[in-house]
């Protein structure tokens, strides 16, 4: 069980909602909401109620129609949730709009919007009878996401179907119509989204640090550039971090002799490299747990009455962080490239060209150092920053855009690219240990070796790798 609290949920706990079957249970964690968080909701909807003068979306209309009164008359919220489902796009996939749900929940529970309370205890209920809403991925530009959370709306009350065809009331269309913009007024699926990204990003990163250190066992690499004395003279915490983690991975290897002075970039400055993408993860993290736990409601209402409109839901900070990310992973990312080439080197490995078998000129797992080019070149073109770019809408009532949707489905991309480009290493490295009768020592490599062996077939003639590389991502598990 989950308990949402609107102050302590983090991307971790979204994923444990989000995702069923996660970290091996059958069925995703159930929600309850505090008693502390129900208690704030009350209290944000009874003074919003009560307030006096315009409220933005509640007495006026929204966008270029801010500043034109609407009343009170039953029918505006529902013409806003109505008019505002008007997303495009293929549909989302179901963990993320379940990643959606958690992330608004929490947010609700925070206190601030103003939105009825009954739209938390529905929300809840969706979670827990596993219910999805469906929607397309197209409609957010980094200043809340409407177009989900208006489709959200229409099928929580009923007039469009969850993902699979029933179509249930979980919220009275009243409720919608009085606090329509109340609930829209989020970022929950981008932040949904990204904290999923978040998780198989962490998982990836340290599935690299495992692969090179076969790759450093196979190229008889030198455990000095990971020693603790090299890291406090340059102590960038994710440099640190990163080769603690390569000490601890080597074991009792890290004595072993080196082949070289001097070894290639791939493993020699392999602590300065991650780093940066440890640090970068590290930092959207901190963004996400802000963002999640935020009422970062537009407008503010806080418990003694006061309407406080303000600019909250613009996603700059998430925006950034996520271009961060995916930059970092890209410098990283072509270090795993960089080792394959090291493995298929004779004057690296001592052995055949491309770890060979057969008759002269024989290809062996030349063409995987292909597909990982070819995975690194799709990475890199998902790299683009999308904080760069701007757009004026509504009459110019909103001339700027963080993008950070599309900066959260760029993240999602690279992951499997990135799953594929570690899986060719992976398979290169095993196949190279096997030949030179290498095992690792240290328990977690000889795991890891052990578990790629099973799937790797012991034939290094010549015959199709794509395979291989499918048993080599199952291996790696992200």
């Amino acid at each position: 069980m989950v308990t949402i609290d609107g102050r302590t949920l983090g991307a971790a706990g979204v994923v444990t909602v989000a995702r069923p079957g996660e970290h091996g249970r059958a069925s995703a964690e159930p929600v309850t909401i505090a008693d502390a968080a129900m208690t704030r909701a009350v209290g944000a909807y009874r003074a919003a109620s009560a307030a006096q003068g315009p409220i933005y979306g509640r007495t006026t209309g929204v966008g270029a129609n801010g500043s034109v009164p609407v009343g009170s008359n039953p029918g505006n919220g529902l013409r806003l949730i109505r008019s505002h489902s008007s997303g495009g796009g293929e549909p989302v996939a179901g963990d993320v709009a379940r990643a959606m749900l958690v992330v608004r929940l929490n947010q609700l529970a925070a206190g601030g919007s103003g939105a009825d309370p009954a739209w938390l205890t529905a929300i809840a209920r969706a979670l827990n009878d596993g219910l999805t809403p469906e929607f397309g991925v197209l409609g957010g530009i980094g200043t809340t996401d409407l177009t989900a959370l208006a489709a959200t709306a229409l099928t929580l009350i009923g007039e469009r179907p969850w993902r699979g065809g029933l179509t249930r009331a979980l919220l009275a269309a009243p409720v919608a119509d009085a606090t329509a913009l109340a609930f829209l007024s989020s970022n929950a699926l981008t932040l949904g989204h990204a904290a999923l990204v978040h998780q198989d990003l962490a998982a990836l990163l340290d599935a690299e640090l495992e692969v090179a250190a076969l790759s450093h066992l196979a190229l008889s690499g030198s455990a000095q550039p990971y020693s603790e004395a090299v890291q406090a003279a340059r102590p960038h915490p994710g440099q640190r971090a990163t080769a603690a983690r390569l000490r601890k991975l080597l074991g009792s290897d890290a004595s072993r002799p080196a082949a070289r002075v001097q070894d290639p970039y791939g493993l020699r400055a392999l602590p300065q490299v991650h780093g940066p993408a440890v640090e970068a993860l590290a930092a959207l993290g901190r963004v996400l747990t802000v963002e999640i736990n935020a009422a970062a409601e537009n407008p503010l209402i806080s418990v003694a009455g006061d309407v406080l409109h303000n600019g909250n839901f613009h996603g700059a900070y998430l925006a950034q962080a996520l271009d961060s990310v995916r930059l970092a992973l890209c410098a990283d990312a072509s270090l795993s490239q960089a080792r394959l080439a090291a493995l298929v080197d004779p004057d690296r490995t001592g052995l055949r060209p491309f770890l060979a078998d057969g008759l002269a000129g024989s290809s062996g797992v030349m063409i995987v150092e292909y597909t990982a080019s070819s995975a690194l070149a799709e990475m890199r073109s998902l790299a683009a920053p999308v904080s760069l770019g701007n757009v004026v809408l509504s009459r110019g009532a909103e001339e700027h855009a963080a993008f950070s949707p599309q900066a959260a489905r760029a993240a999602a991309a690279m992951v499997p690219r990135l799953r594929t480009l570690l899986a060719c290493e992976l398979v290169a490295a095993v196949r190279a240990l096997r030949q030179r009768g290498v095992v690792p020592a240290g328990p977690r490599l000889r795991a890891l070796h052990d578990e790629a062996l099973k799937q790797l077939p012991a034939d290094d003639t010549d015959r199709p790798l794509d395979t291989d590389i499918a048993g080599a991502e199952q291996v790696i598990g992200v």
